[in-house]
């Protein structure tokens, strides 16, 4: 039998899935499959409603070597496992003649724990387990939770959380969930031969297809300790996220609540002395975190780095002495063990990490008024890991909407460990960047409207000449805002002015309600406005009337303030580069390519994305800015587009009474 060819192929699965085979889903689907045969990498930008997802899993399906899908978000997991991976599968058997495997893995904790389930949770107060389903009471939120947990736990076939719906609080699910370093292991746990975290591990091991998250990526690549199975293709969609992943599992935290939590855990089952000298390191870094002054700390200060040591040199005593010590009194020891290690070994190894400092190594102090103190350490940068670990005996592809800012793929692939495009060397990874389009007329389809005749925005200062600008717009479309802010006090602000001069046009703000039903109830009524801030630069997709105006009340850079980032392009500039658009203005691309991405959804949206920061327009940098936009049609007549706006709130009015 002829083997079937590529379009072949890609045309089955589209129809499939009951979508239109689009040019630039060929083209991609092309260079996924060339990218593939020659184990060579890719950075394939597809922008929205390419159909991206067919276009590297056709390719990859018809290679059969096993592939490793990575994904930023829960959405595009379960529309890959439960949508496009089934529906392409089957479209695909006969031409084929087989028919490949897939499953979904997460980190551990996303699984229901039997033994926390049945034996219950190892208590930081008191001697052995608490009951959590006696202790709670039945009325209460949490009780309630619990008791769902329990039946569900008789149903499910997972144990996935993701699958529970409704679902519960995340205190309900620590109750009956562990991290990998609390977990007794399935050799040495009652329940190990039912484990739901190891049954999703074995069908990951026979699976063709992987579907898991960034964070397990970065675990995988970090820790040296394999949770994927091994694989001859990676495929890393929502890309642009990555870095900012892997950096956030790189990253280790000490709190005084975690440490107290780490001294009553490790105080049932030590001696006195070992025990006294941990509650002793303990308190001597709570009080010097009261008085710490939030910053990066570039040098660690001297009475803060022997609070340090000393916590650092208690948890390693405390860790031998639990690994010496039985104490049959303790009910279920093993579990109340594992979960002991797991504290003290944490805030060792972040103290140690401190303590030993690198020139790789961010550390800074942050107090929240919600969270408290706290003290972190980052990667200056996680592009060597990323180049070392990530592109080492695999053909690697990476595609997102927004990959190519300011005209090329060099700024991302210098975040990820690449060379610039082309560079040659036996120790450079090989790749090349292709942007395939997107099947929308951006030009026809949306205006970027840049306010010129505003006042520069001064951090957090007073912005009246904008709120009156925003107003007017919002008038101009009949309501149909998703106002994107560069701080939740600005969105704040301009939600409680506007709702007093227009309140005619209900204004719904993030933290008001959960996400998922703000967006709901803004798609349900095109008069509605939504205002907040990062999530919805990036988690918004509503086609149609409701979302019609897109603003942006001034360019994301990063705070002036903000420890990593500033740490970042400090480095850079020490290296004879340009620090602020390596680091500042590639930010601020990225995070604008999303938000702008926000207005056209389908081939029937038209609409403006309006930038009330005079800077797109007039400084230096404003090219590269608006060259990692969308190609819509650009101007900075106020006039012309209040009337657009008007007529196109008008059509759609129009055609909502038709």
């Amino acid at each position: 039998m002829t083997k079937p060819s590529l379009p072949e192929l890609l045309h089955a699965a589209v129809a499939a899935v009951g979508g239109t085979e689009r040019p630039g889903q060929v083209a991609m689907a092309e260079a996924v499959a060339e990218a593939i045969d020659d184990g060579s990498h890719l950075l394939v930008q597809a922008g929205t409603g390419t159909g991206k997802s067919l276009g590297y899993l056709v390719p990859a399906l018809a290679h059969g070597e096993r592939v490793v899908v990575a994904t930023a978000t829960l959405a595009l997991q379960r529309q890959l496992v439960e949508r496009d991976l089934p529906r392409t599968v089957e479209a695909l058997h006969p031409l084929l003649r087989r028919r490949p495997e897939f499953a979904m893995l997460k980190g551990r904790s996303n699984y229901l724990c039997l033994h926390r389930l049945h034996e219950g949770v190892p208590q930081d107060e008191e001697e052995g387990l608490f009951d959590q389903f006696e202790a709670a009471a039945p009325t209460s939120k949490l009780g309630q939770d619990l008791l769902r947990l329990r039946d569900w736990a008789d149903e499910t076939e997972s144990g996935d959380r993701d699958d529970l719906t409704p679902g519960v609080s995340d205190r309900a699910w620590a109750q009956v969930s562990v991290s990998s370093r609390e977990c007794l292991g399935a050799s040495k746990c009652a329940y190990g031969a039912e484990c739901f975290a190891e049954m999703a591990r074995e069908q990951a091991k026979l699976a063709d297809v992987v579907v898991t998250n960034h964070a397990l990526l970065a675990i995988d690549a970090i820790e040296g300790a394999p949770v994927l199975p091994q694989h001859e293709v990676l495929i890393v969609d929502e890309a642009h996220e990555l870095v900012s992943r892997v950096t956030g599992v790189a990253t280790g935290e000490l709190t005084p609540g975690q440490v107290n939590r780490a001294v009553r855990r490790a105080a049932k089952l030590v001696g006195e002395k070992a025990a006294d000298q941990l509650q002793t390191a303990a308190e001597g870094f709570e009080r010097l975190m009261e008085l710490a002054l939030p910053g990066r700390l570039e040098e660690i200060p001297e009475d803060l780095g022997y609070a340090l040591m000393a916590l650092r040199d208690a948890c390693r005593t405390v860790v031998s002495a639990i690994g010496a010590t039985r104490d049959k009194s303790v009910q279920d020891e093993d579990a109340v063990r594992k979960q002991a290690l797991a504290s003290v070994e944490n805030v060792h190894d972040v103290a140690e990490r401190i303590v030993n400092g690198s020139e790789w190594d961010v550390v800074w102090y942050e107090r929240h008024d919600r969270f408290g103190a706290s003290l972190r350490v980052a990667p200056m940068s996680v592009s060597g890991l990323l180049r070392e670990k990530l592109f080492a005996d695999r053909s690697v592809i990476l595609t997102s909407a927004t990959l190519k800012l300011g005209g090329d793929f060099n700024g991302v692939g210098a975040s990820l460990g690449l060379a610039p495009e082309g560079t040659e060397g036996d120790d450079v990874p090989q790749w090349r960047g292709v942007d395939v389009g997107s099947p929308f007329d951006y030009p026809r389809q949306g205006i970027l409207y840049v306010a010129k005749h505003l006042a520069r925005p001064a951090r957090d200062g007073d912005r009246a000449d904008m709120l009156d600008e925003l107003t007017e717009l919002i008038q101009a479309a009949g309501g149909r805002t998703l106002g994107l802010f560069s701080s939740m006090r600005a969105a704040q602000l301009a939600a409680e002015e506007l709702r007093s001069r227009i309140p005619e046009f209900p204004i719904l703000l993030q933290g008001e309600e959960t996400l998922g039903e703000l967006i709901k109830n803004f798609a349900a009524d095109p008069e509605t406005c939504l205002f907040g801030t990062l999530s919805l630069w990036q988690g918004v997709d509503v086609p149609g009337p409701s979302c019609q105006l897109v603003v942006m009340d001034k360019i994301p850079f990063p705070r002036p303030d903000d420890p990593l980032m500033s740490a970042r392009q400090k480095a850079v500039e020490e290296a004879g580069g340009n620090g602020f658009m390596a680091v500042a203005a590639t930010h601020a691309a990225l995070l604008m390519a999303q938000g702008a991405g926000r207005l056209v959804r389908a081939s029937g949206d038209r609409g403006v994305v309006a930038v009330l920061d005079p800077r797109l327009a007039t400084a230096r940098y404003g090219s590269y800015l608006k060259a990692s936009l969308p190609d819509f049609w650009y101007t900075t007549d106020r006039n012309q587009v209040r009337k657009s706006l008007a007529a196109i709130d008008a059509a759609a009015k129009q055609a909502e009474s038709a």
